[in-house]
């Protein structure tokens, strides 16, 4: 569906200050709430450098002009000019670089008109919980309780390439059977892509282990950005995305089960990182707060998780709110890890959570490999079940993980006589779905909606269709004011009312009738 869903975890600890996260006309600083000393991420404006693969006929703000600059080219001569140590300079998913420098230099860096703002590089890291037993992949291939012993699979996602943005693989574990590819690492310590702290080959056995994977034959690229004690940067966890987009081939997802507070920078460098072409899933955070407070895991374009125990509770550590995508298993997860060739842990964590869902998004890409991201995330949230998490938590999208296929269960029939509901948007490309999540049509007929939202934004009305493989818009309204409605003439099947901010936030109105 048409979003900008503000959507970790392992836990970043990087609190930005309260601004927009693509606010770059005028400069300004982001502070960190667990600061690196004198690191830094210097992000220019946009008609300051030319990402890679970007050409003034694609940037909006050069178009017409000569193309500028590339980015590596601008950070060396901003890091020549101030007397800088220059870390690293991004190429694909951040107009930007990172720095060695002092909080002198900085603040006369900021005034250069070709910095948008400056961003304190922060600490990050992965979280996890240890006990329980195995059980996540019995549930994902089931709608309901009680367990059935088993996991029913089509595919081995063997043509689709999973990055894991993390502390490195254990390559010569048994449960990868020498499908671990060359990575990546942001982590100078001599180790490489290898994992000296476990939670990466946790995470990669149950996106694609042979026996705690959820797609089995699915390549395995370490992207190592936390070290030996699970902790790592922003500047680094942005390279690592970094050379995710310049690198990857063909049907590919990302899984980033790591996090910590808002930062703009890792939001921008996902968005960038999903417009490349790969689907980028995100754990929602272990801090039992709304995750729309912590990154990656508020980033437009990330699918974010949330944990569920074994009895489809919450997981009294998940993270929950409107940011929330999905949910999945991760109380208790058995998976690989890095102690030798057969060793295993059971741990818990949204960060477990996380790759069972990008397990699922590979075995939706292994069949339909030309699928954009979009279309991906569409086709998981149209797949799962919907209202079985068990306290879900304030604003969460209360939808559990299924890889099973087939249609969505029919709910209950709707009430022709008309609906009325009230709820808030609160911001440009936030949506809302009613009745959440889908109604299905048995017989066909009329679907009116009628909206009344603020005067001071500009609210959109959606109405979508489920076509097999994707929710479809079949009717809209986006008039310049934010009262809308519609009417359609609706065949049998699948739909949801979407009120949409095309511009600003404020309360709404929606009434809507589906018939019987």
């Amino acid at each position: 569906m048409q979003s900008t869903r503000l959507t970790f975890s392992l836990l970043i600890c990087a609190l930005a200050t309260a601004l927009p996260p693509n606010t770059v006309s005028a400069q300004w600083y982001v502070s960190a709430q667990k600061p690196i000393k004198n690191s830094y991420i210097v992000v220019l404006k946009e008609d300051a450098a030319t990402l890679q693969g970007e050409t003034s006929a694609t940037n909006r703000v050069t178009r017409g002009m000569a193309t500028p600059p590339t980015v590596a080219n601008v950070a060396t001569a901003l890091t020549s000019q101030y007397r800088l140590s220059l870390k690293q300079s991004y190429n694909r998913v951040l107009r930007g670089f990172s720095i060695h420098a002092d909080p002198a230099t900085v603040k006369r860096l900021l005034r250069d008109p070709r910095v948008a703002y400056i961003e304190e590089d922060g600490v990050m890291h992965a979280s996890a919980v240890q006990n329980g037993v195995t059980w996540g992949l019995d549930r994902i291939d089931q709608r309901n309780l009680p367990l059935n012993n088993s996991y029913a699979y089509s595919t081995s996602a063997s043509n689709v390439s999973a990055y894991v943005i993390d502390t490195g693989i254990l390559a010569s574990h048994s449960q990868f059977g020498g499908r671990v590819q060359q990575g990546y690492s942001a982590i100078n310590d001599g180790y490489g892509t290898s994992d000296c702290a476990g939670h990466g080959t946790h995470v990669a056995g149950t996106i694609g282990g042979t026996t705690y994977g959820v797609a089995k034959g699915v390549k395995l690229y370490p992207v190592r950005v936390l070290g030996c004690d699970g902790y790592g940067s922003t500047s680094g966890i942005v390279a690592g995305m970094d050379w995710v987009a310049s690198t990857h081939r063909g049907p590919s997802v990302v899984n980033m089960s790591l996090g910590g507070g808002a930062s703009t920078a890792t939001d921008q460098a996902v968005a960038r990182l999903r417009n490349s072409g790969v689907v980028v899933v995100v754990a929602a955070g272990n801090e039992n707060q709304d995750a729309c407070y912590v990154s990656p895991a508020r980033a437009a374009g990330a699918i974010t998780v949330g944990s569920t125990q074994n009895n489809d509770y919450r997981s009294s550590f998940s993270n929950w709110g409107t940011c929330v995508n999905i949910f999945a298993p991760g109380s208790n997860i058995t998976s690989s890890w890095n102690t030798g060739s057969s060793a295993i842990n059971t741990i818990s964590g949204t960060s477990m959570a996380t790759p069972h869902v990008a397990g699922a998004a590979a075995l939706y890409l292994a069949n339909t490999p030309n699928a954009t991201p979009t279309q991906v995330e569409q086709a998981l949230y149209a797949s799962a079940t919907p209202n079985k998490v068990l306290n879900a938590g304030t604003g969460s999208t209360n939808r559990m993980l299924y890889t099973g296929g087939g249609s969505p269960d029919t709910p209950d029939q709707p009430d022709p006589s008309g609906t009325t509901v009230t709820g808030t948007l609160q911001g440009t490309g936030y949506y809302a779905d009613h009745p959440y999540p889908y109604q299905y049509i048995p017989n066909g007929g009329t679907i009116t909606a009628s909206l009344k939202g603020p005067s001071n934004a500009d609210f959109e009305l959606y109405l979508y269709r489920w076509n097999g493989s994707s929710w479809q818009a079949v009717a809209k309204s986006e008039t310049p004011s934010s009262n809308e409605s519609i009417s359609y003439n609706a065949s049998p099947g699948y739909y949801t009312v979407e009120v949409y901010s095309y511009r600003g936030s404020g309360n709404y109105t929606l009434t809507y009738s589906f018939p019987k």
